[in-house]
Formats: C-alpha cells, sequence, structure tokens
C-alpha cells in the first residue's frame, strides 16, 4: 500500500526488500534518465511553442499542419499552400520562413492578385530607367529584393498567363532580367506561393500553367477550414481576445461562445478575428454577449442552424436564442441536465434556474 500511494505522488518506482546495492543504483540511474527525457520534452514543446506560436489550434488538421511547417522549413523545397480565403495561409508562409535557415534574410511578399499585368511584371522583376512611361529610374523587384531569403506569392492562382511563364523560367533557372533589360540576374531565394483557387480546375480552363503548377507543388500544405475544426474556435478567441484587450477586461459568456462554436464562418479565421474585435469595441460591460456580434452573423446562424429563433429586423430576443439553446442541448445531450450543463458551461443549478425560468 505505501508503494502505491509513493507511485500515485510521483515516485517512479519502488524496491522490494531485501535489495541489492545494484539494483539501487540501476533504479537511480532509470530515474535519471526519466527526468532528462521528461526535461528535453519540455524543452522541445517550449521551442515548438515559439517556433508556431501563431499557430492556434489542438486539432488533428492543425497538429498536421504544424507537423508539415516543422518538416518543410528544414528544407529549401518550394511550398505551395491552398486553402479558402481567412484560413490562415500567409501566418504558415511566415512560419515556414521563421523555421527556416533564412531566418536572418529577407521575407518579401507579393499580392499577384492585387495588380495589372504590366505592373506586376516590373514589381517582380524590377524594370530599367526608360523601360516604360514613368519609368524615371531604376528599380529593383522583389525577387532581386529577396535573394538569399523568401519570396511569398500569395494568391498565385490569379496570376495573368503570360507571367506564368516567366515566373516557371525563374524556377527553372533562377534567373531573369528586369523590364527593359538585357542583364542576365542570378537570385537564390526560396519561393512559397498560395491559392483558394482549385488550381486543377484552373488547368483543365486553360487559366493556369500545368508545367508551373508541378513546379509550385513540391511541398504542399492544405489549410482546413474554420467549420472543420470547431474545436479550436474557443482556442482562437481567447488568442484575439488577448490581442485586441492585453488588460483581459473582458470575457466572453458561455452563450456567446456556444453561437461562435455553432456559426459555419464562411470568411473563416479573418471573420473570427474581426467579429471579437468588434464585440470588444462595441461591448460597455465585462461580458462579451450575443448581442455584440455583427447582426450578419446572427442572421446566418437562424438561417442555417436555427430556424426557429426569432431575430426581427432591427433587434432579437436573447432570452429567445438562450432557451433555444438549452432546448437543442438537452436534445443532444438526452435530457441529461448534468451533461447538458457541463457543454453550456454553467453549472446545474444555474440551469435548473433557467429550465424553470423558461418552462422547459
Amino acid at each position: 500500500d505505501t508503494a502505491i500511494e509513493a507511485m500515485k505522488i510521483g515516485a517512479t518506482d519502488y524496491i522490494t526488500k531485501p535489495f541489492k546495492l545494484d539494483e539501487i543504483k540501476l533504479q537511480i540511474k532509470k530515474s535519471l534518465h526519466l527526468s532528462n527525457l521528461e526535461n528535453q520534452v519540455d524543452f522541445l514543446r517550449q521551442e515548438l511553442g515559439k517556433k508556431y506560436g501563431k499557430m492556434v489550434g489542438q486539432s488533428d488538421a492543425m497538429k498536421e499542419v504544424a507537423f508539415l511547417i516543422q518538416q518543410v522549413a528544414k528544407t529549401g523545397a518550394t511550398v505551395l499552400i491552398t486553402g479558402e480565403s481567412g484560413t490562415g495561409k500567409e501566418v504558415v508562409a511566415v512560419e515556414i520562413h521563421k523555421a527556416s535557415n533564412r531566418v536572418d534574410k529577407p521575407f518579401v511578399a507579393v499580392n499577384c492578385a492585387a495588380l495589372p499585368e504590366q505592373l506586376l511584371e516590373s514589381e517582380l522583376f524590377g524594370h530599367e530607367k526608360g523601360a516604360f512611361t514613368g519609368a524615371t529610374s531604376k528599380k529593383k523587384g522583389r525577387f532581386e529584393i529577396a535573394d538569399t531569403g523568401t519570396i511569398f506569392l500569395d494568391e498565385i492562382g490569379e496570376m495573368p498567363i503570360s507571367m506564368q511563364a516567366k515566373l516557371l523560367r525563374v524556377l527553372q533557372e533562377r534567373c531573369f532580367e528586369r523590364v527593359g533589360g538585357t542583364e542576365t540576374i542570378d537570385v537564390d531565394v526560396r519561393v512559397i506561393a498560395t491559392t483558394n483557387l482549385d488550381l486543377a480546375n484552373a488547368i483543365s480552363h486553360g487559366t493556369f500553367r500545368e508545367d508551373l503548377y508541378y513546379r509550385l507543388n513540391v511541398m504542399r500544405i492544405s489549410m482546413p477550414p474554420l467549420r472543420s475544426r470547431k474545436e479550436d474556435i474557443p482556442l482562437l478567441v481567447n488568442h484575439f481576445l488577448k490581442k485586441f484587450d492585453p488588460s483581459n477586461s473582458k470575457k466572453i459568456s458561455s452563450v456567446a461562445m456556444k453561437i461562435l462554436t455553432s456559426y459555419n464562418w464562411p470568411g473563416n479565421i479573418r471573420e473570427l478575428q474581426n467579429a471579437i474585435e468588434r464585440a470588444l469595441i462595441v461591448c460597455q460591460g465585462a461580458e462579451i454577449k450575443p448581442e455584440h456580434f455583427p447582426k450578419d452573423l446572427l442572421n446566418s446562424l437562424e438561417e442555417t442552424t436555427t430556424p426557429v429563433l426569432n431575430i426581427a429586423e432591427g433587434g432579437f430576443s436573447l432570452e429567445e436564442m438562450e432557451k433555444h439553446l438549452i432546448i437543442k442541448a438537452l436534445e443532444k445531450h438526452n435530457y441529461n441536465q448534468t451533461k447538458v450543463a457541463k457543454y453550456l458551461g454553467i453549472s446545474r443549478p444555474t440551469l435548473l434556474y433557467r429550465l424553470k425560468k423558461y418552462g422547459i
């Protein structure tokens, strides 16, 4: 019994009497080795947190993303990050750069969807003086600026087809000429590209080059939409609360959190971040409640998940929303009040009070 109690409070092993000196030495050596391993695990967890601190989430999908970041960062491979808008593709690109041996070199971003073709070519490769109207001086392009570092090509699927051929040459030969120039410039740069488009579909429609796709798709990381990893929403909410309210002066109510985890977030993490930032601005008290969220979010939730909820034009009934959530929780947990209270994040007496209040 004494040995069992000792194990419960932290002992790693026990030795029965009579014991030998060699046995004690062996057990001490094993305990020290185990302690060293535990310290190493703690250290590695801390280091992983430092490297991938902006990757918020404990879902299997995000663990896989964190693992891929760790693996690909060790190489110089070209990376293609795919996923819907707002899923955190740029964050992943930055984390790959920070974890690579190019961390102290430039990280240069280009939005391929934001510029017309002529300006995009000049932006990427630079231009010589007089190359076109308005080119009053020589200018370095983003590839030249990113030399020895990383260039981040955001929304590569929007790049004009003629520009894709020029990009392909840089990926293949690691050199280019400025617009209006003849000098060939060599470049050592890692390319990370993102897209929210289905590039296979774009290839079939002739809007994206197949050879460029294969050059980019050396290492692929697919970002999951927020609706497929809802278990991460509370972590993200708390992350944004700390980001926008460092003094930690406001909390989020359990009902408000349930609404956030019920919504499908078509705008993904970016939409959630905006919702939390807005809620902190409009909330005058110490607790964020449903009425502090954008009305279109609540209306969308009503249409998709809560058809019996009445959100009238110009306002809505918070009590009706709370009653509906309790009913749904009861149905989900077969009217087990203990489980329902835990699910809603309230005490059982509070649940009983609200059941009585709403006549449920």
